[in-house]
């Protein structure tokens, strides 16, 4: 099959007989991309299976934070895609001085975004946690108020390290993002150790590790954007100043992303609410159902991501044809990844939830609805979403924006009300909404590539 496609591409294509990425490129690529995905994942269900050795409490104080943190980490990986698009498409028509013009305007805005929604949550922390869980058991409440206020100080040193990546992938060099990210790992996995339970500070020490690795990996990206044998090189950012013209068009990619993302993040949190009044058994199990349908989609996102890069620097080198074919190509790929994660993590449950120490009751929860995402997922998940970040990187942001929102919140949020709150189908319900959305989407991303419509876009 890929044999037919490259084929159709390459004689599709005028200029040269030659594709831009060859499967040497591609694995170069993403597998990095890949594991750097994983390793973020991994970092989230270790603070998890840690914090879970403290008490039902304390990982399902976690759980709820982190839906409240993962809905701003979604609009910062927005900007980061923003960056990498731009980035891209100069680096396809080979404009060196406006690829490194964009990525400074990138830090710039990036920077005062994320600073901005720091102090809004170190402001209004209290109230926020009020309204968003309403009234859960004072002990998790507790827990929730002191493990946001640490991990709100490390957003402005997240986003910008994802800016800082997005820039080394722009440029298909995703090895030192990845190694970045290791290193991130095992000293959170360090600080976890030591602070949890050497120091015995329990979420309050999750927090405090978490925001350390952050502001180290920020610090060393930053460091290696210095160097001048690249195509981005980022110094003296004291002398950064606004240029309108593209802070607009990073801004045309990132807004409606951003959006995509943050109701994506926001129809979980009204979810994670609406599960909370399920008790703290309900509450524990739904957040490693979570980290562990995390964990088995991470293969399958880092090929998306990939994707990104490789359609972006198609779309500026003007080869749409070739944008068509590598969205096929890794859609297959990422079809084999979900296969193969969903099966390696459907086989870890158990030994993840006696080593997290979760409740029996708890475990079994987990067990059921995981079961149910390992058998679902590969059917429908890769089309759902995969397809899109090609779409997204050739401009077709609007679309992209509009269809994820209205799936979102018709299938996923409305669907689990129902099912949790009037049918009494538990946390169950999440996942049933979850199944809805993932089929009507695949449907309506599938159609959107065939229409070819998203290859009139023009971004730079």
């Amino acid at each position: 099959m890929f044999r037919k496609l490259r084929a159709e591409a390459e004689r599709e294509n005028g200029k040269e007989n030659k594709l831009m990425f060859d499967n040497r490129a591609l694995f170069a690529l993403l597998l990095p991309i890949i594991i750097e995905q994983i390793l973020n994942s991994f970092m989230g269900m270790v603070d998890t299976v840690m914090v879970s050795n403290v008490g039902s409490a304390a990982i399902s104080a976690v759980s709820l934070v982190d839906s409240i943190n993962n809905l701003v980490i979604q609009v910062f990986s927005a900007m980061a895609a923003g960056a990498a698009i731009v980035c891209s498409r100069f680096i396809g028509a080979k404009d060196r001085n406006g690829c490194n013009r964009a990525a400074r305007q990138v830090v710039l805005t990036v920077f005062i975004i994320s600073v901005a929604i720091m102090v809004f949550g170190l402001i209004f922390r209290v109230p926020l946690l009020q309204v968003v869980f309403g009234a859960i058991e004072p002990e998790v409440m507790e827990n929730a108020m002191i493990y946001f206020l640490i991990t709100v100080v490390s957003y402005p040193f997240l986003a910008l390290f994802n800016a800082g990546a997005a820039f080394f992938r722009a440029e298909s060099n995703a090895k030192l993002p990845m190694f970045v990210a290791a290193g991130t790992n095992v000293l959170n996995i360090a600080g976890n150790a030591v602070f949890i339970f050497g120091m015995n500070m329990g979420v309050a020490g999750a927090a405090l590790s978490t925001l350390l690795s952050r502001v180290l990996c920020m610090v060393i990206i930053f460091v290696l954007l210095r160097r001048k044998n690249q195509m981005i090189v980022l110094d003296h950012y004291f002398k950064i100043r606004p240029e309108k013209n593209l802070i607009c068009q990073i801004l045309a990619i990132s807004i409606p992303s951003g959006v995509e993302n943050s109701m994506f993040q926001l129809g979980k949190l009204a979810i994670q609410s609406t599960v909370s009044t399920l008790g703290t058994t309900a509450i524990a199990a739904q957040a490693m159902t979570n980290i562990l349908e995390n964990l088995n989609g991470m293969a399958a996102i880092g090929v998306g991501v990939g994707l990104m890069t490789i359609v972006g620097q198609c779309m500026g080198a003007d080869r749409k044809d070739e944008a068509v074919y590598y969205i096929k190509k890794l859609s297959v790929i990422a079809e084999v990844a979900i296969i193969v994660s969903c099966l390696l993590v459907f086989a870890l449950i158990r030994p993840v939830t006696v080593l997290g120490g979760m409740e029996p009751a708890s475990a079994k929860m987990c067990f059921h609805m995981v079961t149910w995402i390992t058998l679902v997922k590969p059917i429908v998940w890769t089309l759902a979403f995969v397809p899109a970040y090609g779409l997204r990187a050739a401009g077709d942001v609007k679309f992209s924006m509009i269809t994820s929102c209205l799936v979102m919140w018709l299938c996923r949020f409305c669907l689990c009300v129902i099912l949790i709150r009037f049918l009494g189908f538990g946390p169950m319900g999440v996942w049933i909404g979850m199944f809805a959305d993932w089929t009507v989407r695949a449907v309506i991303f599938t159609w959107r590539f065939h229409s070819r419509r998203w290859l009139r876009y023009k971004v730079i």
